[in-house]
């Protein structure tokens, strides 16, 4: 590397934290100010700057500016400072700014990979061209359903950086070692095909046959060359995601965190609510609106802890769920065609009654919990949440959708409309809630998947698994859900506080580990010894020894 190049290398740069010596060997002396500064001195004055933006989107790009400036101090800012600046890294920020990505794309940036249907024959020869080390871990999108705004094509790019930031932060996983995918298929929606400035491929999304073919190249060639990768997909279209889940969760070391991260830590929420609401597992009633993939890979998670955990079986956890989508509660003799994954959960006990929106779903079942996976913003209404709070001394109402604008309540609503006996949890972050009466200050749970899929990625990593496991998922469920401390309990949470995010995410992955190497899919010898060796100190330390602290 020319000298030049460590202070243009976001890897190696530290800027005024170079030191005298250094910038002399190096030839660098007079290219950075005189004043050699502490990490400590950067983070204050990135701090400084963030603040002084004027909306989230510029903090978004100056923070996007940064990581591709300075790694190791973009690191240090958002570990340091992890509760504000999510929002801002990730949902919700990173919605608009999938929408605008085109638009705020800064070409001297090599962000990640873009692989093009174009590419279809070539794609090792495409994944030959990436100049740092061999990832761990991969974050791979077609953009073709990006949170809650659709088909966005090349622009769904801000989801798999924004989430392996998530991945680096809260588990320390090496970001040297970390790889955003985009696949450019294309986009059937019509404004960005028609965008002077959109960077992708304008041009329709291909037809199955071709899509699978391409997917199916990418992951072999994937596989090929990184073998000990852990690849999660993301925000793939509904039918998709189920389907390239089910085609390739057993060859490679995959999962889906649309579909099986959402329902991990939904569960891990809903267990601790279970707990807290008194009403035992098995008279526990769950309506879902929404029915995509989302809603069903959250049902069929909790359909798992009722088996589980209420010894019932496949069917008899079943029939505790009831599935609404556009057309009413899903029925097997409603009179459409329905898609394969809603057969999972539809009902053939309504005796010919067809429920055709959610009030009237809900007066017919009478959940104990309401769960919004539905996109459809403000469609809990102040009658439907109070509905549930005549039903139930602690209600459980989580609207899981994101962006803000399409959640299905506020937390607000939630409370004024519950007598702020609701036990909530959202897919975004909302602020406290001060009760006018007592003036008492309540703190909403964010069912945020970065609870669980940092843990679930940086325990695969380490037990190298060849595969990732229902088992594995659902142990980082009860993982998650037994992290609360007793401040946390006693303070109402569902779920741990934010500034705790790396001891959680530790405790999930060594779960996950033991579940690697009880299931015998761990490739990692050393880890298997450990695991076998039923010393849990000695398990979180071999973790915490290798996980990335950004440190000049």
């Amino acid at each position: 590397m020319s000298t030049v190049n460590l202070i243009r290398d976001p890897r190696t740069n530290r800027g005024t934290a170079e030191a005298t010596e250094s910038r002399v060997n190096n030839k660098l002396y007079g290219l950075i100010p005189t004043v050699v500064e502490s990490l400590e001195q950067q983070v204050t004055r990135c701090l400084e700057q963030v603040r002084s933006k004027s909306t989230d989107l510029e903090r978004y790009i100056y923070l996007s500016n940064l990581r591709n400036s300075n790694v190791t101090l973009f690191y240090r800012l958002l570990m340091d400072n992890f509760e504000e600046l999510v929002p801002i890294v990730y949902t919700p920020t990173v919605g608009e700014a999938c929408v605008k990505f085109s638009h705020i794309y800064n070409p001297a940036n090599c962000d990640g990979l873009y692989i093009s249907i174009k590419d279809k024959g070539n794609v090792a020869k495409v994944l030959d061209n990436w100049p740092y080390e061999a990832p761990d871990i991969t974050v791979i999108t077609d953009g073709s359903r990006i949170l809650g705004l659709g088909d966005l094509g090349i622009n769904g790019m801000g989801i798999p950086i924004g989430k392996l930031s998530l991945y680096i932060g809260a588990a320390g996983i090496n970001p040297i070692r970390t790889l955003p995918i985009t696949l450019d298929l294309g986009t059937n929606t019509q404004k960005h095909l028609e965008d002077p400035l959109y960077i992708g491929l304008r041009q329709n999304r291909p037809e199955d046959p071709e899509f699978f073919e391409f997917l199916d190249e990418v992951m072999d060639a994937l596989s090929a060359k990184w073998p000990n990768l852990i690849i999660q997909h993301e925000d793939f279209s509904g039918v998709h995601a189920f389907a390239l889940l089910e085609r390739q969760r057993n060859k490679y070391s995959m999962f889906n965190d649309d579909v099986q991260g959402t329902g991990a830590v939904i569960l891990s929420g809903l267990i601790n609510a279970f707990r807290e609401s008194g009403v035992p597992l098995k008279d526990h009633r769950i309506l879902f609106l929404g029915a995509g993939s989302a809603g069903v890979g959250v049902a069929s998670q909790i359909r798992d802890h009722f088996v589980k955990a209420g010894n019932m079986s496949i069917d008899e956890a079943r029939d505790h769920f009831w599935l609404v989508d556009t057309k009413g509660l899903v029925t097997f003799d409603r009179g459409d065609q329905l898609a394969q994954h809603k057969t999972i959960f539809a009902r053939k006990d309504n005796n010919g009654q067809q429920f055709k929106d959610l009030e009237s779903t809900l007066e017919y079942v009478k959940p104990t919990c309401l769960i919004g996976l539905s996109t459809q913003g403000g469609v809990f209404t102040p009658k439907i949440i109070g509905r549930m709070a005549e039903l139930n001394k602690k209600p459980i109402i989580f609207p899981l959708s994101n962006p803000l604008k399409n959640s299905e309540c506020t937390y607000e609503a939630a409370m004024q409309n519950s007598e702020c006996r609701v036990l909530f949890a959202s897919g975004t972050m909302f602020p406290p809630y001060t009760d006018p009466a007592s003036q008492k200050v309540y703190y909403p749970g964010q069912g945020n998947n970065m609870y669980v899929f940092p843990g679930i990625g940086l325990g695969a990593i380490l037990a190298q698994a060849s595969v990732i496991s229902d088992d594995m998922i659902y142990t980082s469920s009860v993982a998650l859900a037994n992290t609360l401390t007793e401040e946390e309990k006693s303070a109402g949470l569902l779920y741990p506080r934010l500034a705790r995010i790396r001891e959680v995410s530790t405790m999930i992955a060594a779960e996950v580990m033991k579940e690697a190497v009880k299931e015998g899919v761990a490739k990692n010898k050393e880890v298997v010894d450990l695991v076998n060796a039923n010393d849990e100190a000695k398990l979180i330390s071999y973790i915490q020894s290798k996980q990335y602290n950004p440190a000049y």
